[in-house]
């Protein structure tokens, strides 16, 4: 029976050519798209499951709250780990100092900048590190080092890495022993792009920075991260350590500080926090893509039940005959949704081929290496469900439309399908067009948002301006030569180191003083150091006072604030003004307009910029606007490896780092608008198979109405104004929803666009349009065709 079934499906879909088409397309456009869908969501839930102690490995953070305000961050002091072990053997299998870091390793005339982290000996031990050559246990001496099998490959080539000496930034005391290789991390964990991991002890004792501080409790510079023990709960530790760092420093009145542990498992999806407070993160993009996944499919489920329901009376006789002879109801209805899982099948075959195709597109825009499951049993049950479920979802409607016909009114040609039998098409074809008409309206509002963000003033000039990392000896030596020669050069008009990059805030500090300051205030800022001429350098803007000058020596204990410190602190005229840390009194020298440095998205963090007194990390160097980049980097280029030539000549331009800011944002938008397109494809789709049914159902009307004198043009016009009120219906359901879901996505960024009433006009406009082109060609072919055609049989 059950090959019957199928035999008698296979003959209907190639009796009718083009609905199969329609369908099966139709269907595996969907399926296609809720498959991509699926991968992705599938890589971001997976992610950091690359270690096997996955699910008892967190990071350790800290919360302070004083008042409304409040701050939550993973920057710990040294001395912490050691009180964890020993205060809480039970609890912890692990306890793991880190810190990143980004240096030159070279080995005879190679030498590559690497980004990779310090870490305790149980740190490769703890995430599960893939050893290639060597144990895990490579950490033990202090001039060690693991390498990545890429980095070890680019240094060594074929020959055997291990027991080979690399130098870390062409430092003789830095001179390091390869004791291990590590297979590359894969792109789904929190630390891939780790290419070295070297000796916690080799940091300690060679950047006295870090050294000087390593027992100070009020020095937040590490990372802390934990494995839990066995048998301990993870809320529970999190409870028990919470005051474990309070009781080692001292705290203002008012002020609540707390240790808590941030599973692994949210690290990724959940990284996002607001006054101390979890909000989320990647996991809202998860959600997003899901629901977008499920409508696509399910328009396209719409299709297939709209073309069989309509094309039902075709099959009333074969369905009045089946019941004469004796087939009951539920025989009739898998019949049906046997024709419908026969159709899935060709749309889920078809969807992998498709999927195949666009999977490489598909993994550039969205920045991932994902790839189908093949050898996955996971992927091809759920694939297979899938496809059965999408099956019965799409045929059970006409199953149980068609099966109800009765075989007496079917067989005595009385048998008519009702004047609101058509009502559940019409209200698919609405319900289609809302989905795709609201996923358009939103593609469109999240382009103006980034480009609302990225046109925001940011507070300096970014063009021409460019940051070389100081990783040697040999360019903190030379510095003040680099910098003569670079602005003799005539290519150059200003060079300033500064303690952090132009595009990130790389310091925090608290506990500042101040005339007026209130209770519920605590008193922290983001801070910046720069060289005298770091403000010439990246073109600042004033609002009040003057840059640091060499003309005054007082201005070594001098501040500028950004316009949000000056706010914070609730000045009129900050100028003067003297702020206090600790035993230290610094005067405020001027304001500048906020610089953004941190996320385009959010509000910009009241800091203070001061002049440094150490050597910084970076080198800024603004290049002359009257030459031609070319020249001038060729001459920059020139300049530093004459002085610097143990490094690899690599630089970042500013803008280019400040664009990087909106490439989350415009993958989501690339990738939102494919679905948006493909969903108005899938309904056009549908819309095309009812119009061209409809004009063969209607098509001895037409013929009689041309014979009485009707032009083509009523034709056309009486053929598509239905569909064309269905659309509309349609734009006036998708626009106030459309507007609440966006209005309150836009207000969770503290920049953010407006919606206007021309983004709905444009929409419902285009959504009008695009019907009317799709049923056009159907509607003025069939006004077109020969009466005589039509009306011979009569």
């Amino acid at each position: 029976m059950i090959r019957n079934y199928l035999k008698i499906a296979f003959r209907n879909l190639l009796k009718n050519r083009s609905t199969s088409f329609i369908n099966i397309f139709g269907l595996s456009a969907g399926m296609a798209v809720t498959m991509l869908i699926g991968l992705w969501i599938w890589n971001e839930l997976s992610y950091d499951k690359y270690h096997a102690n996955y699910d008892r490995i967190a990071s350790v953070w800290q919360r302070m709250t004083k008042g409304d305000e409040g701050g939550a961050f993973n920057s710990l002091p040294i001395p912490l780990a050691a009180h964890l072990r020993s205060t809480y053997p039970d609890d912890f299998k692990q306890v793991v100092m880190s810190a990143d870091g980004i240096h030159t390793l070279s080995a005879g005339d190679k030498k590559f900048t690497r980004s990779g982290v310090f870490t305790e000996p149980g740190g490769p031990e703890m995430y599960s590190i893939k050893m290639l050559k060597g144990t895990r246990n490579g950490l033990k001496e202090p001039a060690s080092i693991l390498l990545s099998a890429s980095l070890a490959s680019a240094l060594f080539g074929d020959k055997d890495p291990m027991d080979q000496l690399v130098k870390m930034d062409n430092n003789r005391h830095l001179v390091l022993k390869v004791t291990g290789v590590y297979e590359d991390l894969p792109e789904n964990t929190s630390i891939s792009g780790t290419d070295y991991i070297a000796p916690w002890a080799l940091f300690i004792n060679n950047w006295t920075w870090i050294g000087d501080m390593k027992d100070k409790w009020d020095f937040n510079a590490v990372k802390l991260q934990v494995q839990i023990a066995d048998n301990a709960d993870m809320d529970k530790v999190s409870a028990k350590i919470s005051n474990a760092l309070a009781s080692h420093i001292t705290l203002d009145p008012g002020v609540k500080e707390e240790l808590f542990l941030h599973p692994m498992s949210k690290w990724h999806l959940y990284s996002s926090f607001e006054n101390g407070v979890n909000t989320g993160g990647q996991i809202r993009y998860v959600r997003l893509f899901g629901i977008i996944g499920l409508f696509v499919l399910m328009l396209a489920c719409i299709n297939f039940m709209n073309l069989s329901t309509a094309r039902s009376e075709k099959r009333a006789k074969e369905v009045g005959i089946r019941k004469a002879i004796g087939s009951m109801r539920r025989q009739l209805i898998w019949q049906f949704l046997s024709e419908s899982v026969l159709v899935a099948f060709f749309s889920f075959v078809l969807s992998i081929l498709i999927v195949l195709i666009v999977l490489p597109w598909f993994n550039q825009v969205a920045n991932k290496h994902i790839g189908i499951l093949w050898g996955s049993l996971v992927f091809w049950c759920i694939g297979i469900g899938f496809t059965l479920f999408t099956g019965l979802l799409a045929g059970s409607y006409p199953a149980l439309y068609l099966s109800s016909f009765q075989p007496l009114k079917v067989l005595k040609g009385t048998f008519r399908a009702g004047r609101f039998s058509a009502l559940p098409r019409k209200a698919l074809i609405v319900v289609q067009f809302t989905v795709s008409i609201i996923l358009i309206i939103g593609t469109i509002v999240i382009y103006r948002q980034i480009q609302f963000a990225k046109n925001l003033p940011v507070g300096y000039t970014r063009n021409g301006l460019l940051s070389i990392q100081m990783t040697t000896p040999e360019i903190y030596r030379n510095y003040n030569v680099i910098k003569r020669e670079l602005i003799a050069s005539g290519m150059v008009t200003a060079v300033a180191e500064s303690q952090g990059p132009l595009t990130d805030i790389w310091a925090s500090a608290g506990d500042y003083k101040w005339r007026g300051q209130r209770p519920d205030q605590m008193g922290g800022f983001n801070v910046i150091g720069g060289r005298m001429d770091y403000g010439k350098t990246v073109d600042w803007k004033f609002i009040a006072g003057r840059d640091f000058s060499e003309e005054f020596a007082t201005d070594s204990m001098g501040l500028i604030l950004n316009e949000a410190a000056a706010k914070y602190m609730g000045f009129d005229n900050p100028v003067g003004e003297i702020i206090r840390k600790d035993s230290l009194e610094y005067h405020v020298l001027g304001v500048v307009h906020d610089m953004i440095m941190a996320s385009p998205y959010e509000k910009v963090q009241p800091a203070l910029y001061y002049l440094l007194k150490e050597p910084g990390n970076f080198v800024n160097i603004r290049i002359n606007p009257e030459v031609s980049t070319g020249k001038a980097m060729a001459a920059i280029q020139n300049i530093m490896q004459k002085y610097n030539p143990a490094a690899p000549f690599e630089y970042k331009f500013a803008d280019e780092e400040y664009a990087k800011k909106f490439s989350e944002e415009e993958r989501i938008g690339q990738l939102s608008t494919f679905f948006a397109l493909l969903a108005i494809l899938i309904s056009c789709l549908g819309l095309f198979g009812l119009a061209s049914y409809l004009a063969e159902q209607r098509t001895k009307e037409i013929g009689i109405r041309k014979i009485l004198g009707a032009t083509v043009f009523q034709l056309w016009k009486m053929l598509s104004k239905d569909f064309v009120v269905l659309v509309s219906i349609s734009c006036c359901l998708a626009i106030p929803v459309a507007w609440y879901a966006l209005n309150k996505w836009l207000l969770k960024y503290e920049y953010h666009t407006t919606i206007v009433w021309e983004i709905f006009a444009f929409t419902m406009l285009g959504a009008l349009l695009i019907a009317l082109l799709t049923v056009s060609y159907q509607a003025a072919k069939a006004a077109l065709a020969n009466p005589v055609k039509s009306l011979r049989a009569e």
